[in-house]
């Protein structure tokens, strides 16, 4: 197969940077990690992050604080799901939430188990739970969400309005339950990925440039297999491979079909108005006599 080894550019405002982020440690990668049929248990139901992985996520939170990311990023999604929602708001939310605020916050104290503070929404962008990027779907109790109606007082500023439009239905959002889970339906890998698809070409409908997703492993996994096929193979590699818990890798996703809408706010026509400034070249093509009268 032949691979282009070589540089490549593309207009920059048909690109997106994607900070992609698998969540913290959760309870269920620690039974699991012990024994796999652990993942079956009723007891991990909608898994929250153990005390290592809210450690992960401070430690998360002071690089992007560090390396100047968590001032760029305009926007966070997050699969619907304890454990990404507390990552997400541990990374990039505000600090800890001060008595007294009237701003909603991120997360309230102790959410999900956390035995964690509230967390501010002040000072940091916005949040949205969006469905698509959740993981396998399925036979795990622990990748099953809860209704919305039992997220929104754990994280009332986490905006959840998109998630009946990911599932394209007209339920009302107080009474949405998972309706994606199936107790004896473990989702396919190619499932998993067409799902992926349909997430990325979703983001090009929004208008921020720089987006920070908390999602999980298999997602990951299998979403980004799809991509890189022009490159180097080390470079494919780094795309694909496995996330750990709370790892991050930022991306730049290129719109190579023109599935997005947005104009260059960089770009400059030159001089106005238009002059008879043709590089010499094109000059010489548009008025051959004079360049045959010169010689």
């Amino acid at each position: 197969m032949d691979v282009n080894t070589g540089s490549s550019l593309f207009p920059l405002h048909r690109c997106k940077t994607l900070h992609l982020v698998r969540h913290a440690q959760g309870v269920h990668n620690v039974e699991g990690e012990k024994d796999f049929k652990a993942y079956m248990s009723p007891e991990l139901f909608d898994a929250h992050l153990t005390p290592l992985g809210w450690s992960q996520v401070d430690n998360l939170r002071k690089h992007v604080d560090a390396c100047g990311l968590a001032k760029k990023v305009e926007l966070v999604i997050t699969s619907p799901l304890l454990r990404t929602m507390q990552t997400a708001v541990g990374v990039f939310g505000g600090e800890s939430l001060s008595d007294g605020s009237s701003v909603p916050p991120l997360m309230v104290e102790n959410a999900g188990n956390s035995n964690h503070l509230a967390i501010s929404s002040l000072n940091c962008p916005p949040f949205i739970a969006v469905e698509h990027c959740r993981e396998h779907l399925g036979v795990h109790p622990c990748d099953k969400r809860r209704s919305i109606s039992e997220y929104q007082p754990l994280f009332p500023a986490i905006d959840f309005s998109l998630i009946c439009i990911s599932l394209q239905s007209s339920c009302k959002i107080e009474n949405n339950e998972d309706v994606l889970w199936k107790a004896d339906v473990r989702e396919p890998n190619s499932d998993v990925a067409a799902r992926g698809s349909k997430f990325i070409d979703w983001l090009w409908t929004r208008k921020e440039k720089e987006i920070a997703i908390v999602t999980h492993s298999g997602f990951l996994f299998h979403t980004l297999q799809r991509f890189g096929n022009g490159c180097h193979p080390s470079v494919r590699d780094e795309i694909s491979k496995h996330f750990a818990n709370c790892e991050l890798r930022s991306m730049v996703l290129i719109d190579n079909s023109v599935i997005g809408s947005d104009l260059p706010t960089t770009n400059y026509p030159g001089k106005i108005p238009q002059g008879p400034d043709l590089p010499s070249d094109v000059a010489s093509e548009k008025h051959p006599e004079e360049n045959s009268t010169s010689n």
